[in-house]
C-alpha cells in the first residue's frame, strides 16, 4: 500500500511539471476517475455506517 501512495503522489507532482508542455490526458483522467471512485466508496462506507441508506 506505501509503494501505491508513493506512486500516487508522484504522478500527482509529475502532473503539474513546468517543462511538459504537452498536457497528459489520460494521466488526468486516470487520477480523476481514480478520485472519484474512492470518493463513492467513502461516500457508500459513510452511509452504511450511519444506517441512511
Amino acid at each position: 500500500m506505501r509503494r501505491f501512495a508513493m506512486k500516487a503522489l508522484f504522478t500527482a507532482l509529475n502532473l503539474s511539471r513546468a517543462e511538459r508542455t504537452r498536457i497528459d490526458w489520460d494521466r488526468r483522467i486516470l487520477v480523476f476517475s481514480t478520485a472519484v471512485t474512492i470518493g463513492l466508496i467513502a461516500l457508500y462506507i459513510f452511509g452504511k455506517s450511519t444506517a441512511r441508506w
